[in-house]
């Protein structure tokens, strides 16, 4: 029996992985990820991949076979990367900049994982979306930061709550664009024989 964990402390990823029917721990990784790619999908994939290994370094020695799951978010407006806005500043202006268009969701997983002899695996890949938002007025944009649904956001929202009445419409995985992509996890657990 593996040991499943999740290298987030994300509460919309640990819904989507309770959603999937996995029991977990949430060990989330410590140090800031960064990466030099100016590349988004290598980019958020660089990131995800560096919470899961951090995460799995910390937990390998107890010699259980483990598997640890480290994903990343980022929104991707034309070569410009949104990450989490520093301030409601920042996030109005990257609404305001989303508004009217559309742009990219890149939600990347990393797995790493031990087999029963011991051995180490990884694997990773980045699901992209593409979203349309409507037109919105600058006092929309204002009544949507007033919320607080931004803050903690890659791109300043979240289309599960307030935001997604301005969501015009997607192209790809809903659930990649709320921060886990379950589809294309599931299949990739299968893919590496690792689905309970």
């Amino acid at each position: 029996m593996s040991r499943w964990i999740l290298a987030s402390a994300s509460p919309r990823r640990k819904e989507l992985l309770r959603q999937m029917g996995l029991i977990f721990e949430v060990i989330p990784a410590r140090e800031e990820e960064k990466s030099a790619s100016q590349n988004p999908e290598a980019y958020v994939t660089e990131l995800a991949r560096h919470k899961a290994e951090e995460v799995f370094g910390r937990v390998l020695p107890d010699g259980k076979p483990v598997i640890v799951i480290g994903s990343d978010t980022i929104v991707v407006l034309g070569e410009r990367i949104l990450g989490k806005p520093g301030d409601r500043e920042e996030a109005f202006e990257m609404i305001q900049s989303l508004q009217g268009r559309s742009h990219q969701v890149m939600t990347a997983v990393a797995l790493c994982w031990t087999d029963e002899e011991g051995k180490t695996h990884r694997d990773s890949f980045c699901s992209i979306t593409e979203v349309s938002v409507n037109a919105m007025s600058e006092e929309e944009i204002r009544n949507y930061l007033a919320t607080g649904e931004a803050d903690d956001k890659a791109g300043a929202y979240g289309i599960q709550g307030t935001f997604g009445m301005y969501v015009a419409g997607i192209r790809g995985s809903y659930h990649g664009v709320v921060g886990l992509p379950t589809a294309a996890l599931y299949q990739r657990l299968k893919e590496n024989s690792l689905w309970p």
